[in-house]
């Protein structure tokens, strides 16, 4: 099985922004001109939440990595491609169970080498119980690396040994076709020993309590504040391709705050929701972005009783006018859910056929208000209950507000039924999810390869992320065995995959919303920037100013 717990990741990146300050134009290598003052400015809706690695879970958190750190690959081409990054060399056993890695000569931002202990170092510490890694199920198709998290074997067993200072041998429990992918992410990325240990629990939690191996560092990061900046990495082994020097971030959480900043020429990019997106459809600068992210709602069975209930939970789903929501609310573009898998995630190898569009389970998506209240009400009676008063958690941002107050009216159509919206910080909302500590909460999840797994090993029972205590025990088994028996035969797999999206659906397990397809301004000036739906939305390595 791919985990031992489980992400949640998180809730609509979506209104992630991007801008630039303005300069004039020299020859800088790119094709064409390109600025002499090489400074965007970059507005993202939530702060950091960690700079830690091994404790990182969220958006943001993961796109400061991606910038700052790196690993044996990197993402390319829309992160389809894995490309050599801190490794020149990687050879595979023809069963696929092995890589043997050379790594080149790198250095950390401190001037350290970068070596293959601290790629052993990293992975040991992450997959450590003690560490309590939420994301350490990325691991498990490394050997012995689900038996470590459940601590039934030590770290040292971990199935990645440095033969010396440049060779790495990674030996995996079964062939993984997306191990490569899994590579390029922040948890697989080394870290240095000796800062961690320096720092201790304050590792991590500032700029300074950290050190790097990508193309910027993280810098103006006092582990709690709305802004900080990335500074290029004069240590990085391929600095002469990284045109940025410097990118300046700041969380915005009001759109039209971002608007008017972007109308004032001190942004250069915005992403826009609501009345704003709408007014600006057509504009010359707009960009349309198509992101995996699906939002959803899930309802803690653990805390409500109710939500025990099948037909309580298929009531609450059917209270929800997708196609009202996104059309009316959100105004930006993106799609009702047609499940919990995205349009375009994961396609068929051999059909071309489109995962969410041919497993659709309607009656998941259904709007029906008289049904949903005559289920409503067999539900609550064998529930032996009259009336529920529940809170929504959502994040302080607008579309998080503004889709939080839409549910609120939704459900509050079912008889009986009374919702008290609680809007807080994105940090403090994960912290509230992994606690358990909700009735209901507006929260999303977006994939760090394209792969239907990487959606639907959410709802694995012992999943991390897998809060609201919902559980299948066959939906675990067909998840097990695709990783564990058929990560060879991906039509087998592609039928698996489908037949768990079907019960997770007709569970209703969650109450998927929307697919996020965002509205973004860019001005003409800002070049080469990399965009990834499936995973780190931005990438600032070949990004440059004209």
């Amino acid at each position: 099985m791919f985990r031992s717990k489980k992400w949640l990741l998180v809730l609509p990146s979506a209104a992630l922004v991007l801008l630039a300050a303005g300069c004039s134009s020299s020859s800088s290598g790119q094709s064409g001109q390109s600025s002499t003052n090489q400074t965007l400015n970059w507005s993202e809706t939530s702060a950091i939440v960690t700079n830690d690695p091994s404790q990182s879970t969220d958006t943001v958190s993961f796109q400061v990595l991606n910038n700052t750190q790196e690993g044996i690959y990197r993402l390319t081409d829309k992160g389809q491609k894995p490309q050599l990054a801190l490794a020149k060399k990687v050879t595979t056993s023809k069963d696929g169970m092995t890589y043997h890695v050379t790594l080149r000569n790198a250095k950390w931002s401190n001037g350290d080498p970068i070596t293959a202990q601290d790629f052993v170092y990293s992975w040991q510490r992450t997959v450590d119980p003690k560490t309590k890694a939420t994301d350490a199920f990325y691991f498990a198709p490394v050997k012995n690396a689900t038996a470590i998290t459940k601590g039934t074997k030590p770290a040292s067993d971990l199935g990645i040994k440095a033969t010396d200072s440049h060779h790495l041998t990674i030996t995996l429990e079964n062939p993984t076709a997306y191990f490569k992918k899994l590579l390029a992410f922040p948890l697989y990325y080394p870290q240095n020993q000796k800062v961690v240990e320096k720092y201790g629990k304050k590792y991590g939690t500032s700029a300074t309590t950290q050190v790097y191996s990508g193309p910027f560092k993280l810098t103006k990061w006092n582990g709690t504040g709305d802004s900080w900046t990335l500074a290029k990495n004069q240590q990085y082994w391929d600095k002469k391709h990284v045109k940025l020097a410097k990118v300046n971030e700041t969380v915005i959480k009001d759109v039209q705050t971002g608007m008017n900043l972007y109308q004032t020429k001190k942004l250069d990019s915005i992403v826009l929701t609501g009345e704003q997106a709408a007014a600006h459809l057509n504009d010359k600068d707009a960009v349309k972005r198509l992101s995996s992210n699906m939002t959803r709602v899930d309802l803690n069975q653990k805390q409500v009783p109710a939500f025990k209930n099948l037909k309580v939970r298929q009531a609450f789903s059917m209270m929800i006018n997708r196609t009202a929501l996104t059309k009316n609310v959100l105004k930006d573009g993106s799609k009702p859910a047609l499940g919990f898998i995205p349009v375009g995630l994961h396609t068929n190898q051999k059909t071309g056929a489109d995962f969410a569009k041919t497993t659709q389970v309607k009656s998941a998506v259904a709007y029906d208000k008289t049904k949903a209240k005559k289920l409503f009400e067999e539900g609550m009676k064998e529930s032996g209950q009259s009336q529920l008063n529940l809170t929504l958690l959502a994040d302080d941002t607008d579309v998080s507000k503004q889709v939080a107050e839409y549910l609120q009216g939704a459900f509050e159509n079912l008889p009986h039924v009374k919702v008290t919206i609680k809007s807080i910080p994105k940090a403090q909302r994960l912290q509230a999810m992994n606690a358990g500590n909700y009735d209901m909460v507006v929260t999303g999840w977006q994939s760090i390869f394209a792969d239907a797994y990487n959606f639907l090993d959410v709802w694995i029972s012992d999943s991390s992320y897998n809060s609201s205590g919902y559980k299948d025990t066959k939906l675990d088994q067909l998840l097990s065995e695709t990783e564990t028996k058929y990560g060879n035969d991906p039509q087998k797999r592609w039928t698996m995959l489908q037949d768990a999206e079907k019960i997770l659906m007709k569970d209703q397990g969650t109450l998927p919303l929307y697919q996020a397809d965002n509205l973004q301004l860019l001005r003409s000036n800002v070049k080469g920037l990399s965009f990834n739906p499936n995973g780190t939305p931005y990438d600032f390595k070949t990004a440059y100013l004209k």
